[in-house]
Parts: C-alpha cells; structure tokens; sequence
C-alpha cells in the first residue's frame, strides 16, 4: 500500500487562506516586574568603630567602620567636621571623601583637634541612611623647649616648654 500512495501524486493545496490576526502583546508590566526581582535593595547604615590607639597623628586620623548586613557594596560616603562650640563657616564646613574600603587615613587635620566622623554605604540602587556620628582627636604638637628657661645641677634638671595647641593638653610624657 505504501508503494501505491508513494506513487500518486496528491495536491495539497489549502482551499482557503488561513487568517491571521496581527495582535500586538503589551510586555511592560511584566518588564517592570522582572526588573523588581532583580534590583538590590539600598544598604543598611554602617557603623562607626570608636578610635584606636595609635590612630591618630598631629595632622592624621585613620578611621574605621564594618557593615553588619551581606548588602552589596560598591563604595563608602566618608564625611567629617571639625567639632567647635563657635560658629565660624569655615571650621564647620562638611568635608566628603568617596571611599572603597571600612577604613580611611583623613589627612591635612589640625592637631589636637576633635573631629566628628559619619559614612553612608553605596550601591546602584542607592545610599544608606547615615551611621550614628563618633568624634575622634588627632595627636597634639609637640611641645617647644625653651631653651633659654632650662637650668641643671648634680642631682637634677628643670626644663620649661610650651604647647602650640589651641586647645588643653592632658599630659605630657618626658624621657631621660
């Protein structure tokens, strides 16, 4: 039988024309949808660690935070003031630093100088609300001898020096 149908030859037009509709399928519901699954959400705050020993120089201080969240991060807001009881604009202005890192060297600060320090976390779906503020010091100067004030005898020595720091000193340390 196969043979026999293999030989015929059968004509297989349609005898009518199928119709089709043109429709027009609206994706953008379902584009904003796809797009919500696969955003990150904003950061969570980080979190300013006090001062560390030796964090601090005359005209440096090296701060640190930590992020207790798995956010993805792209990068760190760093932003300080010096802290004044004046009002003098200039002190008080806000500095910014872009950081990728939890920690930063600020540089260029005043010594024995308190300084209040706060940072945002960074990623491309926004910035995190600020940390709480913390207030780190920078070393004082050394002291200047005078020289001229300096008096000895056998058994002991007296030596006067002077502070260049506007603000108090708590101590000093002197080595023999």
């Amino acid at each position: 039988r196969l043979e026999e149908f293999l030989k015929k030859e059968e004509d297989l037009e349609l005898s009518t024309l199928p119709e089709f509709e043109e429709r027009v399928i609206d994706f953008s519901e379902v584009e904003q949808l796809m797009n919500s699954i696969n955003t990150i959400p904003a950061p969570c705050a980080p979190v300013i660690n006090p001062q560390a020993p030796n964090a601090a120089t005359g005209t440096s201080l090296r701060v640190c935070w930590s992020l207790f969240s798995d956010d993805t991060i792209e990068g760190y807001q760093l932003c300080y003031k010096p802290v004044s009881n004046e009002r003098r604009s200039d002190e008080q202005a806000e500095h910014m630093l872009q950081v990728k890192e939890t920690y930063c060297t600020v540089t260029n600060l005043l010594p024995n100088t308190q300084y209040e320090f706060w940072v945002s976390a960074l990623n491309a779906s926004g910035i995190s609300p600020p940390s709480e503020r913390t207030v780190y010091v920078t070393a004082p100067s050394p002291p200047t001898i005078k020289s001229k004030k300096i008096r000895s005898c056998e058994n002991a020595a007296l030596v006067c020096w002077e502070s260049r720091d506007v603000n108090p000193v708590d101590s000093y340390m002197v080595e023999l």
